[in-house]
């Protein structure tokens, strides 16, 4: 199916949900990926902050847990046509941007690349791992400066059942999927 009809489907997919159900759903994400990926103090997570008005993941869970571990979070924020990577503190200063995404006040970019986790929005994600976004081409940027080990992590209500077939040469897939119940890996062998 092409990029402009999944992301119509999965748009229309997420309307119907609840506040209530994505409050639920995004606590059952979060389970399974502390169940499965087992951060430990000092690793560093890069993660995004939801779109409220898009129903997205609610990762305010993750932050909460991450900060509270002494997991070092860092999150986007995007200045002029480029993504940087924010780090952030219990006690950091946020304002919502012309997008509606909470973000930090700072323009500070940490300059980290090393994360042991990238999470990363999805609005759908295919059983090979291409990611579906907004279609701005953000994170395929940030994901070409990513070292190896750095996983790619999507998180998603829905599990993959069409493959997306207009794929292009700058998109980076993920390298796994956690969605309410299960998590996918998208490395030969593993599961």
């Amino acid at each position: 199916m092409l990029k402009a009809e999944l992301r119509k489907k999965y748009m229309q997919k997420r309307k119907t949900l609840s506040h209530d159900e994505v409050f639920f759903l995004s606590e059952r994400i979060f389970e399974k990926f502390v169940d499965f990926f087992n951060p430990l103090r000092n690793q560093k997570v890069h993660i995004f902050l939801p779109i409220e008005k898009f129903m997205e993941i609610d990762t305010q869970i993750f932050v909460k847990y991450f900060l509270s571990h002494h997991i070092r979070v860092f999150v986007p924020k995007v200045v002029g046509q480029q993504l940087i990577s924010v780090e952030i503190f219990s006690d950091t200063e946020f304002e919502i941007n012309s997008w509606g995404i909470l973000e930090p006040l700072s323009n500070k970019d940490s300059g980290e690349l090393g994360f042991d986790f990238v999470v990363t929005p999805v609005l759908y994600c295919d059983h090979n791992g291409n990611r579906l976004g907004y279609g701005k081409g953000f994170y395929d940027g940030f994901f070409q400066n990513l070292p190896e080990g750095s996983k790619k992590i999507g998180v998603n209500y829905f599990s993959p059942d069409e493959t997306i077939d207009d794929i292009w040469e700058n998109d980076i897939p993920l390298d796994y999927l956690v969605t309410p119940t299960e998590v996918l890996s998208f490395f030969a062998g593993e599961e």
